[in-house]
């Protein structure tokens, strides 16, 4: 399994590290591949991570694992990404690639990084709210990188819950579940501001995703529901 990759939002998106972003995956997934590819015996499956990055900004449309690549930085680079998996695919092995949306946690992600705002009671939407989240609770996140090793699966896999929801949506489930008020937003130009070119890729995109490849495969999920999603991690 590997889910390498320097974190997208962990910094301003200057030059040099959008360089970062898109070499930590690229060449990282290419050598593994090839060393895959040239071992004896090879390895029966590689999952390879991947991101509903692929899709860019899908506004208020559905899509899933047949939809096209969108535009921007994050598409190109998660189209590329997976190219570079290659190598293994082409030597007979079974490459899986877990498109994985927002992964909700007690620690770290957007969760993690945002409850103390919230507990404060100064969390709030992004933007106008009106942006649709696509989410997965971290105990799915895990099952269902389990379930994709255990099966038969190849190709892209959506890892998102089946219901996407606004980030308003979203920011009022975490207001309830800390009983906290969740009424404040940040307006989409300090956002900007704040993290530049990343703004409009992460906390401002719309992607409605669905996971459909993991449905039609029978994969169960514990958290189906944004509120017991974040019950349960919290």
């Amino acid at each position: 399994m590997h889910l390498a990759g320097a974190g997208v939002g962990d910094r301003p998106w200057t030059k040099a590290y959008k360089q970062k972003i898109r070499d930590s995956r690229l060449v990282g997934t290419r050598t593994l591949a090839e060393a895959i590819a040239a071992a004896s015996p090879r390895p029966r499956v590689l999952v390879c991570g991947s991101a509903i990055g692929y899709y860019g900004d899908t506004g208020d449309r559905e899509v899933d694992e047949d939809s096209p690549a969108g535009e921007g930085f994050l598409a190109d680079v998660v189209r590329d990404w997976e190219a570079a998996a290659a190598p293994a695919r082409e030597a007979g092995v079974r490459v899986v690639h877990p498109r994985t949306g927002v992964v909700l946690a007690r620690e770290g992600g957007v969760l993690g990084r945002t409850l103390p705002l919230f507990r404060f009671g100064v969390g709030g939407d992004l933007g106008d709210g009106r942006q649709w989240t696509s989410w997965i609770s971290l105990p799915d996140e895990v099952a269902a990188l389990r379930f994709l090793v255990d099966t038969e699966i190849a190709g892209p896999v959506n890892l998102t819950a089946p219901n996407p929801v606004t980030n308003d949506a979203y920011t009022k489930a975490v207001g309830r579940a800390l009983h906290r008020p969740a009424r404040l937003s940040v307006p989409k130009f300090a956002l900007r501001a704040a993290l530049g070119g990343f703004a409009d890729e992460g906390p401002l995109v719309s992607q409605r995703v669905l996971p459909r490849r993991l449905l039609d495969a029978g994969f169960r999920f514990a958290h189906e529901d944004v509120d017991s999603a974040i019950a349960a991690v919290l």
